[in-house]
């Protein structure tokens, strides 16, 4: 879809405010993906959604929003290009769809949601084996949880990778895309 230009799809709350450490995380984290000549992709609106795509923006990649018209919310004035959905299962196929990779940040259900897809998608061979991180400790918690579980069901292991730190998260990321 966007020929070798290559897109790291963004999952993360709305809530985070400009200010907020999670805004500042996911601001930083766009920026370092754009220097690296990778564009982002994320749901299109406010909180991390608008925090990526400004770093990005920023630093002169695309910042590509995928909304969808049911939430009634603002889209991110950072947007380079929205592609605006009907469904909420039409959004999440675009923004599988669009990433080379997938980065994971504080979120809630909607955020497990979408790394719940992504993972299905993955160990399923849905989709092309693409490279997945999480950042934070929240989610080291549930991906440990759930290894627990694909062990017992004995289905693949190690697809999502989790970091402590923005900086190591986005380093993983650039070194497979570049």
């Amino acid at each position: 879809m966007y020929g070798n230009k290559k897109f790291v799809t963004v999952f993360g709350s709305s809530i985070p405010r400009e200010g907020d450490n999670e805004y500042e995380i996911a601001y930083t984290l766009g920026k370092k993906l754009a220097e690296n000549k990778i564009n982002v992709c994320s749901g299109g609106f406010q909180g991390i959604m608008d925090a990526v795509s400004k770093g990005a923006n920023e630093k002169g990649a695309e910042a590509v929003g995928v909304t969808v018209n049911i939430y009634h919310a603002l889209a991110s004035k950072h947007l380079t290009k929205q592609i605006v959905t009907h469904s909420l299962f039409e959004r999440l196929k675009n923004l599988v769809e669009i990433g080379d990779a997938y980065i994971i940040l504080q979120g809630g259900t909607g955020t497990m949601l979408e790394l719940s897809l992504v993972w299905e998608y993955l160990n399923k061979g849905m989709i092309d084996q693409k490279p997945v991180a999480c950042h934070g400790k929240m989610w080291t918690k549930i991906i440990s949880l759930m290894e627990e579980q694909i062990i017992k069901e004995k289905r693949r292991t190690g697809l999502i990778k989790c970091f402590d730190e923005i900086d190591e998260c986005a380093e993983f990321i650039i070194s497979i895309l570049k």
